[in-house]
């Protein structure tokens, strides 16, 4: 009993951060989903396509359920980094769609084995896991760069949260941010005295 709670109540939050992390995209224009926004090149649609890469190989070939489209391999050194960016021929909807077909699967890995099932991951130093291993690594990882996606898109245009459901608290316009920072700023200051 508790072994479907946990799997599930995992999945549950795993869907929901999937759809908070291509909701960041939402009303931004092709090159502010696509440019790099910090030192190291990253950039909310190579966050989805990352994402939706390593959820198709995490719930398929550690499983012996290969996701049905090429994937780069693992171990390809050439390839490493590739899924961080988009390139110029690869469009917002494919790369949305390529992470909603990578969710598909994924579901159904979830969904048709127990969650102590075995699993393989050459990568990893103890490579032998089982699917609650894997679904607590996606879910974390998911989360990380949500959170990366939150901050970058902060960094845009000031819009903060998890949907387009909700919003920020109305007490978070342009002046009480604005304070808000100056107070923090003026903290920051006196601490470095």
């Amino acid at each position: 009993m508790i072994d479907e709670f946990a799997k599930e109540y995992l999945h549950n939050d795993l869907r929901w951060i999937r759809e908070a992390l291509v909701w960041k995209l939402d009303g931004l224009s092709e090159y502010d989903i696509r440019r790099p926004l910090t030192c190291t090149g990253t950039n909310l649609l190579g966050l989805v396509k990352h994402s939706a890469t390593w959820e198709a190989r995490y719930f398929g070939e550690v499983f012996g359920r290969p996701f049905p489209e090429q994937l780069p391999r693992w171990d390809d050194e050439a390839a490493r980094g590739t899924d961080l960016w988009v390139t110029e021929d690869e469009s917002r909807e494919q790369i949305i769609g390529f992470y909603q077909r990578a969710w598909e699967h994924a579901d159904a890995t979830i969904d048709t084995l127990a969650i102590d099932a075995p699993g393989h991951v050459p990568w990893w130093p103890r490579p032998n896991v089982k699917l609650f291993n894997i679904l607590v690594h996606i879910l974390a990882e998911t989360n990380r760069h949500a959170g990366h996606a939150d901050i970058l898109r902060e960094q845009l245009d000031g819009v903060v949260g998890t949907d387009a459901q909700r919003t920020p608290l109305p007490e978070w316009d342009a002046a009480y941010r604005e304070n808000h920072c100056a107070t923090i700023e003026r903290a920051a200051r006196a601490a470095s005295r």
